[in-house]
């Protein structure tokens, strides 16, 4: 059942619960900025490729999901640069290191079992000085509602494909050795509940080594 549960609907709620305007409105913004070849970690049904610049040239994607893969086929159709897929699994991206230009993460690393491997893949992808924009759920600032997240994470992660609601993202993303140049941190409008806490946020892999 967890098998046919994650393979078959989690893709589809997903897609439902992340479609509002202002989650799409967010897509554009983290979308804004991106150049030349873009690689997406867990493109889901393609709801970034509308929100892309013209200057983008080429989408690698990693997309665990055959279903995500599948809705997403209009969406690729219409995309006015070329869409492959190249993989299915973050922690280990099949390309040369310095392969792109930017990576695209959304509503993608509360799901890696390793965020910090996937983010180390990312780094070693990225050209210098290439940028890596994010926009993810995650730990609250707020006590109590980061005390509920953490008691949600094991329900979250059995219901939504393991999804954990607790992770610092930004804190993921210094770790992994990127430079982050922004990041806004701020709940969705409405209600502040364990899933509305998120992080948009843009960094770079530095030019000289460490």
């Amino acid at each position: 059942m967890s098998g046919w549960w994650t393979d078959r609907v989690v893709p589809h709620l997903a897609d439902r619960s992340l479609s509002s305007p202002q989650v799409a409105q967010l897509r554009r913004e983290v979308c804004a900025g991106l150049t030349g070849t873009v690689l997406e970690l867990g493109a889901g049904s393609g709801r970034n490729l509308p929100e892309l610049p013209a200057a983008v040239t080429a989408v690698d994607v990693v997309e665990p999901s055959d279903v995500g893969w599948r809705m997403s086929e209009q969406r690729r159709d219409r995309a006015p640069f070329p869409v492959r897929r190249v993989g299915l699994d973050g922690q280990r991206v099949d390309a040369p290191d310095g392969s792109y230009d930017h990576v695209l993460c959304t509503f993608t690393l509360c799901t890696i079992p390793d965020p910090g491997r996937a983010l180390s893949e990312v780094r070693r992808v990225l050209r210098p000085g290439g940028g890596f924009a994010f926009l993810e759920h995650g730990l609250a600032p707020t006590p109590r509602t980061a005390a509920w997240q953490r008691r949600l994470d094991p329900v979250q992660r059995r219901l939504a494909g393991g999804c954990h609601l607790s992770r610092d993202v930004p804190a993921l993303v210094r770790d992994a050795g990127l430079d982050l140049v922004e990041v806004r941190s701020e709940y969705l409008p409405g209600p502040r509940t364990p899933w509305t806490f998120g992080h948009r946020g843009r960094a770079v892999r530095p030019t000289t080594p460490r």
